[in-house]
Order: structure tokens, then C-alpha cells, then sequence
């Protein structure tokens, strides 16, 4: 099954002089078990079309379907559809309100009509998924630090046992070493439980590492959709919408402009370390 977007537009202020398109007729489908990166510049509608998938805002025109269902028809229950197409918003703080970290990560399950027992269980599951320290399980989540707020955020969705997982920029203000724990947690969690992953990021790097597909979005349009290699082949299109390749990709360029005999698509770290070592091996 799948979530699949029918010919989707969004205008915020319709009918008024401030009127402005988020989005203009988005076609995508959505497979089980992908791992897909969302990117685009600030206002290119990635945020608004993350807020469709689970029903927060409605499009002004087309249709949205969640395993072949229109998501918004009279008699459609969205509060089981925000259990299962689960969204971690961009900045923790806004889904965090219980007294301690525990009680934050039971209440969606508890809303679900579970047992104590369950939601409780799944509380705990969860948090030692997103690796949450247990001496933190009853901190004030306001004093924690952003990483932890991050952790304890995603493990509030998770609790859940969502089918598709979302992440709004879930590494933004974080240092190098959370950033990489909190992705490869989520990508472990992705292998594992064959969920559905979008992550919306402004790291070229942490995109090239983790997904499976990139879709590059642009004026509230989709420009790219496709694997990381071929979106990144797609550079100078890509800049003259203020996006860029990654870092390595720029150095193999430079490289090979000095003469030396190295492919240009390695988009990762080890794949560029392995096309470098192979030049150096062949000269």
C-alpha cells in the first residue's frame, strides 16, 4: 500500500490579495519501506506538503490517498491516520507538554485506547529506540537538552508504531556527533521495521547517506524525483535554485579537473574515499 498525491495544489489565503501557491499540482506516490529525502530551499512547499500526508492541512485542489483511501472524505477517521503516518515537526518544543518525558511519550498511545500495560510497554520501546537515557525518563522534557528534546519528540511518534515516519529537519541545531546518532538510529529503525521514512533536510550529506530517493522540490512543484545519484547529477540545475551537490562530490570535480582519473557521481564519504584510493592505486 501507499500514500499517493492526485494532481495536489495548496494556496494559503485563498480568496484574498495576500493569496500565494505552496503548492501547484503534485503528483507522487509513496511506497512501503522507502527511505526518501525531501529537499528544496526555504518556501519551496516542502514543509506544506509534509503537512498533507497526514491530514493537517487540506489541498486546495486534488486528492491525497492512504492505502487507497481518500484521506478526506466526511466519513474519514484522521485521528487513525495520524497514528499511522506519524510527523515530527521541526522543532521539538511544539510537541512536548507533559510533566516528564514518560508521560509525553504515553499519551499517543494512550489516546489510541491501549492498556496501561501496552502504552507503557510501547513508551519504553520507543525511547530506547531513539537511544533516550533512562535516567531521564522522568526530567521535566524542558530541561533537556535539543538533542534529548529531538529523542524524546521522535520516541512520542514512534510510541505510536507508525507505518510512515516523518521527519522535518530532526538534526537542525545539532552538533555533528548527535546529528549522526540521531539518522543512523532512524535508518536502523527504517531497516528493521520496514517502516516508511521522508526526511526533510538542508544537508546535502546527511540525504546522499541515508535515503533511498530524493525528491527536490521548487516553487511548490516537484523538480526532481529519482535516486541520489541522479538527482545530484542534476548540479547546476540544482544550485540555480539554491541547493548544491555534496561537499564530496565538489572535491572529486576539482579533483579530476587537476588530472586525476576519478569518477564525479560518489555522493558519500566512503564512496569518495574508495574512487580516490582506486586513482591513486591505477596512477
Amino acid at each position: 500500500m501507499s500514500i499517493i498525491l492526485d494532481h495536489v495544489s495548496h494556496i494559503y489565503e485563498k480568496d484574498t490579495e495576500m493569496a500565494a501557491f505552496a503548492l501547484r499540482d503534485v503528483c507522487l506516490t509513496i511506497p512501503d519501506g522507502q527511505f526518501i529525502g525531501l529537499i528544496g530551499h526555504t518556501g519551496s512547499g516542502k514543509s506544506t506538503l509534509v503537512q498533507h500526508l497526514n491530514g493537517l492541512l487540506v489541498p486546495t485542489g486534488g486528492s491525497i490517498y492512504f492505502n487507497g483511501q481518500d484521506i478526506h472524505q466526511e466519513d474519514y477517521d484522521k485521528k487513525e491516520l495520524r497514528s499511522r503516518v506519524g510527523l515530527v515537526f521541526q522543532y521539538p518544543e511544539h510537541q512536548l507538554f507533559e510533566v516528564d518525558v514518560f508521560s509525553d511519550v504515553c499519551f499517543g498511545p494512550r489516546n489510541l485506547g491501549l492498556s496501561e500495560k501496552e502504552t507503557q510497554l510501547r513508551a519504553f520501546e520507543a525511547l530506547h529506540q531513539v537511544g533516550f537515557p533512562e535516567e531521564y525518563f522522568y526530567q521535566s522534557p524542558f530541561d533537556l537538552s535539543g538533542g534529548q528534546k529531538r529523542r524524546a519528540a521522535i520516541a512520542g511518534v514512534l510510541a505510536m508504531k507508525p507505518e510512515v515516519l516523518i521527519l522535518d529537519e530532526p538534526t537542525a541545531g545539532l552538533d555533528p556527533k548527535g546529528r549522526d546518532e540521531i539518522l543512523d538510529q532512524i535508518a536502523r529503525l527504517q531497516k528493521e521495521a520496514g517502516i516508511t521514512v521522508i526526511l526533510v533536510s538542508h544537508s546535502m550529506e546527511d540525504i546522499a547517506r541515508y535515503v533511498d530517493r530524493i525528491i527536490v522540490m521548487n516553487r511548490g512543484s516537484v523538480l526532481f524525483d529519482d535516486s541520489p545519484k541522479e538527482v545530484f547529477r542534476h548540479g547546476r540545475e540544482l544550485e540555480e535554485v539554491g541547493l548544491a551537490v555534496p561537499q564530496v562530490t565538489y572535491i572529486l570535480r576539482e579533483l579530476k579537473e587537476r588530472g586525476m582519473a576519478v569518477h564525479t557521481d560518489a555522493t558519500t564519504l566512503e564512496e569518495a574515499e574508495r574512487e580516490i584510493l582506486q586513482a591513486l592505486e591505477m596512477g
